[in-house]
């Protein structure tokens, strides 16, 4: 049985045990998928052609918003395909695929959240020396940073994936490939997968985290420190959408990925897995594009009918 893969296809299991909800569901997922990529698409588009928007907190939107379509991209298609039919397989290789830029995208945003609120923290804590901490060569280096570590760790548990051997079942209990519910299904040890599991967890659901959390401490910190009212809201609109963004994001992950393989529930994975990899996208371009005059601007500009 050593480095022999008796599964050749998985079955994804989807929304099948609740038939009756199928076409509900395809509408539902259908409108998310098409509002996140015209958002993010927009944003791009936005942020490419408009000089204006050249600075650091728009350079990380622009990776927010690829990030955003990669991670939804990875797994909408599979699914709508799944709502169809009544049997949903993928090949084994497909299965990996899938999970290897799914868990990029994902990974590469969190890290991506915390870059951004330091870039917050240092134009509010540092607004004299922020062009300078702020480099092009700076942010490009962050960004580069964070794509490369999150494609080798991802590329670790892909790895570590291809290692394991599937007798069957071959029923994957979620509408897209993800790390737990393989594991379960494996019939060699999984040891090494759950060590490293718990590494990922703790770099990305902890000491990624308080990052954030340690950031926006010196932003509040910061804003209360301020005279007058005008300065303290100005400061915090700077901030808030990618507050709201935060917020929304670590709590789907901390659902889907901060507890132990052995406890690992369908139920609960499959609504994380609506909430960051569908909802979340759909969300980010409208909050951030909703509270923002410049990128309103730049659409009207690249786009006349916005106007109207």
């Amino acid at each position: 049985m050593s480095n022999q893969t008796l599964v050749t296809k998985f079955v994804l299991q989807g929304f099948s045990e609740h038939p009756e909800y199928r076409v509900l569901l395809f509408s539902c997922f259908l409108s998310l998928y098409s509002v996140a990529l015209t958002g993010n698409i927009l944003i791009i588009l936005a942020i490419a052609f408009n000089p204006r928007l050249r600075t650091p907190m728009y350079f990380f939107l622009f990776n927010l918003a690829t990030m955003d379509i990669i991670c939804t991209s990875s797994i909408m298609p599979k699914a709508l395909e799944g709502l169809v039919l009544e049997e949903n397989s993928i090949s084994y290789g497909g299965c990996v695929a899938q999970l290897y830029f799914l868990t990029w995208a994902a990974s590469s945003e969190l890290l991506l959240l915390s870059v951004m609120a330091y870039d917050r923290c240092a134009a509010i804590c540092h607004p004299l020396h922020y062009s300078t901490a702020m480099s092009k060569a700076f942010c490009g280096t962050l960004a580069a940073g964070v794509w490369a570590l999150c494609a080798f760790n991802t590329a670790i548990h892909a790895g570590l994936m291809l290692r394991l051997d599937f007798c069957g079942p071959n029923v994957v209990a979620h509408f897209f490939c993800e790390v737990p519910p393989l594991l379960l299904l494996s019939c060699s040890s999984t040891y090494v997968n759950s060590i490293m599991i718990v590494l990922a967890d703790a770099f990305y659901g902890i000491l990624n985290f308080l990052m954030t959390i340690v950031s926006y401490g010196f932003i509040i910190s910061s804003i209360l420190k301020m005279r007058t009212a005008e300065g303290k809201k100005k400061a915090f609109s700077t901030c808030s959408s990618h507050l709201v963004v935060v917020c929304m994001y670590y709590a789907a992950v901390f659902c889907a990925y901060i507890s132990p393989v052995s406890s690992y529930s369908a139920e609960k994975s499959k609504l994380a897995g609506v909430l960051y990899t569908m909802l979340s996208p759909t969300l980010n371009p409208l909050i951030y594009t909703l509270r923002n005059k410049e990128v309103k601007a730049a659409l009207r500009k690249l786009f006349p009918f916005f106007r109207n």
